[in-house]
């Protein structure tokens, strides 16, 4: 009752001071008021538009989630697919508009191998079918030999897949490769030839060095024997032959990365598996007598001269890790076992 009397008085206060007004401002004043009217109702009018858009937006942006997640799903089904065949795992690809049918978009997706087994892709690139060779050609582009020595080349490009094992296959692939390689470094070689018998020697004594099966090492002088007269006839420069082994191998399939500290020494960084506490790490190193001999390691520690050189380590091998699920599977079930044999 008070407040009815409160607004009551102020209206009738209000009313007496627009009496005591001119017509003038009187008019004045009824044009602010309508004004104000139609100011009032724009902005209610806004509001609801703004609500509108917002209810639109909301929509959109859930029906974009579920494109990608769909999307995701497709592509984890492809990836899966692939791995088992690859063919068919293409083929899925393309019909979900997951990949274009060209050999540019195949050799990119192939090119960056995310949860692809290495080997599918080694199988897929070698095949004998004309979009295969084409896609062969569009991935060995992807791979740049500006500079590299023939060793560095071949490590970076077989980095990228399994050589499969059929012959044909293998003979397609290195020939790419060479033909690649000398485009990339045409003062190298005198032909693709050459590059290519000499490629295959060099992953011939990797094969010989780092395997412990084979008893007798060869040795410089019976490599340098064997690639005499390779070169259009003549012998190859003795540096090309001479290339530095490394003192051992660490691969870095399911591997993390990360800086560390040690109180003995600066610049630090550590290679360590993130899912299989206590797991040897599989890696061999080549000792003085070329024996060589497999790692005893959980993780593996390695010191930079400097932090912008470790940092750069450290770029430079989570760039080049790959994540194989097979690992982590087997390493599921060794625990697994472990635990029972326990318990």
């Amino acid at each position: 009752m008070q407040v009815n009397n409160f607004v009551q008085g102020a209206m009738e206060e209000d009313q007496a001071v627009f009496s005591e007004l001119t017509l003038e401002e009187q008019q004045e004043v009824e044009i602010i008021q309508l004004h104000k009217t139609d100011l009032l109702d724009d902005i209610q009018k806004l509001k609801m538009e703004i609500a509108e858009v917002i209810t639109e937006l909301e929509n959109f942006s859930q029906v974009e989630e579920s494109k990608i997640a769909e999307r995701n799903k497709l592509m984890a089904m492809g990836r899966k697919k692939f791995n088992m065949d690859p063919q068919k795992g293409i083929e899925f690809l393309i019909q979900n508009k997951l990949l274009c049918q060209n050999e540019e978009d195949i050799a990119n997706f192939l090119h960056k191998g995310e949860g692809l087994h290495k080997t599918a892709i080694g199988d897929y690139l070698g095949g004998r079918e004309l979009l295969n060779v084409r896609i062969l050609q569009s991935f060995v582009e992807l791979h740049e030999f500006v500079d590299l020595n023939l060793v560095q080349a071949l490590r970076q490009f077989l980095w990228s897949f399994r050589l499969p094992g059929e012959a044909q296959k293998i003979d397609r692939m290195m020939e790419a490769f060479a033909t690649r390689y000398c485009q990339c470094n045409q003062d190298v070689f005198q032909s693709t030839d050459t590059c290519y018998v000499l490629s295959f020697a060099i992953i011939m004594l990797n094969t010989s060095l780092h395997n412990p099966n084979v008893k007798e090492k060869p040795t410089l002088e019976r490599f340098v024997a064997m690639n005499r007269g390779i070169n259009n006839g003549g012998d190859l420069p003795p540096k090309l032959l001479k290339d530095k082994e490394p003192r051992g191998i660490i691969p870095l399939e399911n591997l993390c990365v990360k800086a560390t500290e040690d109180s003995r020494k600066l610049n630090c960084f550590d290679l360590y598996s993130p899912n299989s506490k206590g797991h040897t790490i599989k890696a061999c190193k080549t000792e003085a007598d070329g024996r060589v001999v497999e790692g005893n390691h959980h993780f593996y520690r390695i010191s930079a001269p400097s932090t912008e050189e470790r940092d750069g380590w450290i770029k430079s091998i989570r760039a080049s890790i790959t994540r194989d699920p097979f690992y982590d599977m087997v390493a599921a079930r060794k625990r697994k076992l472990t635990n029972n044999k326990v318990n």
